[in-house]
């Protein structure tokens, strides 16, 4: 029987990074991932379960699946997920991570092969999927998108309330001419941030004209594009809120290219709080996603699902239901007050 110590003989690496590869970890470069899969298919390299997972008629395996995952998902991001993941994860469990872009035929996806799936979702594109699983019976808990099905299992950060408290400190700051620049349309993160914004000028009795309601794409590119028009304006901003750090960066970097002072001439929030948020010039003030929390609470609550009934339960987590993980909001430099 070939094992994963052939294929890594041939490939010419470890069995670890072989392991690693053909259970979809985003850590290995694709073109090694590539060549080890072309390889153990052309070896007819079939798993070996263990006897315990036969009897057991379980896979003690957990799928964390992501949206677009060769498409943009942020190594940073991953790592904090999984960091959380790790952190919740039961010794008995292992943890595989895949792209659901990458999924050709969703009947793989099955409770033969998943004791449970954590799916880090980006945006409504991911629901075939979802409900696929869901309807498959496999334990199911949806991180990071807000989804409004009560049946499914949902824990995610509270990105409305936390923009709402980022806005209202900037407005007693003295700011009062407030643009957004979006995040990428279609995404329920996009929207939240968004009603957020709207919500903070709407208690404080302020407007938002529609020439400072800008759309980007969460790149670093769009921020950049998007800010050179509201800089072309008559009477610009005094603040930006963008919807992700990247955008933010994006921005600034227009600022600096137009000889706009930050934070003397405008002033930025951003959202995410990722490295580089603390390093820009200034630093960014920015919203917090607390991605381990996440990673870690959706596990506990996916562990939970995953145990047998025993009728005594006071709340029943297989009805789903939404957890909400408080932001924070890191105030540093990118602000004025006027």
């Amino acid at each position: 029987m070939i094992t994963i110590k052939d294929i890594a003989r041939v490939a010419g690496v470890s069995h670890t990074t072989v392991s690693r590869a053909l259970n979809g970890n985003p850590l290995i470069k694709k073109e090694t991932r590539d060549k080890i899969e072309k390889i153990a298919a052309e070896m007819n390299y079939v798993p070996n379960f263990s006897a315990k997972s036969l009897v057991m008629k379980k896979s003690y395996t957990i799928g964390l699946f992501f949206s677009s995952i060769d498409e943009g998902t942020s190594d940073s991001f991953l790592v904090e997920a999984i960091k959380g993941i790790h952190h919740a994860l039961d010794e008995n469990y292992s943890l595989t991570v895949h792209g659901i872009d990458g999924i050709l035929h969703l009947e793989g996806i099955s409770s033969q092969r998943f004791d449970g799936i954590l799916v880090m979702s980006q945006s409504e594109a991911d629901n075939a999927f979802i409900y696929h699983v869901k309807r498959a019976g496999i334990p199911l808990v949806v991180l990071n998108r807000q989804l409004d099905d009560p049946g499914i299992a949902n824990v995610v950060a509270n990105d409305r309330e936390g923009v709402r408290e980022a806005l209202d400190y900037a407005i007693a700051q003295g700011h009062r001419r407030l643009a957004i620049i979006e995040g990428k349309p279609g995404f329920k993160s996009a929207v939240e941030r968004k009603q957020g914004f709207l919500e903070s000028l709407l208690s404080h009795g302020l407007s938002l004209p529609s020439t400072y309601q800008m759309v980007g794409d969460y790149s670093i590119d769009s921020g950049y594009r998007v800010m050179e028009t509201l800089l072309s304006l008559p009477e610009p901003p005094t603040l930006v809120f963008c919807a992700n750090d990247d955008m933010a960066i994006g921005a600034m970097n227009a600022c600096f290219a137009h000889n706009i002072t930050i934070p003397d001439q405008i002033s930025f929030i951003g959202f995410d709080d990722i490295v580089f948020a603390r390093y820009t010039n200034p630093a960014l003030t920015t919203i917090r996603k607390p991605v381990a929390d996440i990673g870690e609470l959706g596990t506990r609550t996916l562990i939970e699902l995953m145990q047998p009934k025993n009728g005594d339960s006071t709340q029943d987590v297989t009805t789903g239901g939404q957890v909400f993980v408080p932001t924070r909001l890191m105030t540093r430099h990118s602000v004025a007050k006027l």
